[in-house]
């Protein structure tokens, strides 16, 4: 299917579009022991999606360690069954055994403003990333201007990423459900991006200048 997209998305449009939200399943790990059990499931998977969140700091010149690392599962050919697994790094800091999954070569891994989280996560702990995927950079190859998130999902897809949980306490006793449903659609939206423009790359698409912006 030919799609059309543009160099660069209206940010008024966003408003009155359809909100995406992950429908898989959402696992919260707080112990190293369940964080061994989720990353042998994902280096078992074909595609994974990253992101990060850390508590916001109102405070000048402080900055907080980041806090949570989810990552989810993807198909290469379905949309089903996915699972998205929050690391809650405030609890765990960096096991081994997600030092592990960050360092891997084999699984396609991607992320948007990746190198920003890499730089977060090292706070934390010193590893060496492994092979990721940096979405900013497959756009900019696709003649795509708009490099966050939210205007690259609604120029793909038409739907709307949300950004209300964004500066909510990350650092929470617990998380909330709608903290637990952002999270996940952001690494979510990774993959799904990952794959359409993957598909538009190989199958054809029209790109349409927007001088009006």
């Amino acid at each position: 299917m030919l799609k059309q997209i543009f160099d660069r998305y209206d940010k008024q449009l966003l408003a009155a579009l359809p909100r995406a939200l992950f429908d898989g399943h959402i696992e919260v790990i707080v112990s190293e022991s369940a964080a061994e059990k989720a990353v042998k499931f994902l280096l078992g998977q074909p595609l994974l999606g990253f992101d990060t969140e850390t508590r916001p700091s109102f405070v000048q010149g402080r900055m907080n360690k980041v806090a949570l690392l989810q990552v989810c599962s993807g198909s290469l050919t379905s949309e089903k069954g996915e699972t998205c697994f929050l690391f809650r790094l405030n609890r765990l800091g960096l096991p081994p055994c997600i030092v592990r999954l960050l360092e891997d070569k084999t699984v396609t891994k991607v992320g948007l403003s990746w190198h920003d989280d890499q730089r977060s996560l090292n706070q934390r702990t010193h590893f060496e990333a492994g092979t990721f995927i940096e979405l900013q950079d497959v756009a900019a190859k696709m003649g795509i201007q708009d490099m966050s998130l939210q205007k690259l999902y609604a120029n793909i897809f038409g739907q709307k990423i949300s950004k209300g949980q964004q500066l909510s306490n990350w650092e929470a006793d617990n998380l909330s459900e709608a903290q637990q449903l952002y999270a996940a659609t952001d690494a979510w939206a990774c993959v799904r991006l990952y794959k359409e423009m993957t598909r538009m790359q190989r199958e054809g698409y029209t790109l349409v200048v927007n001088n009006e912006l």
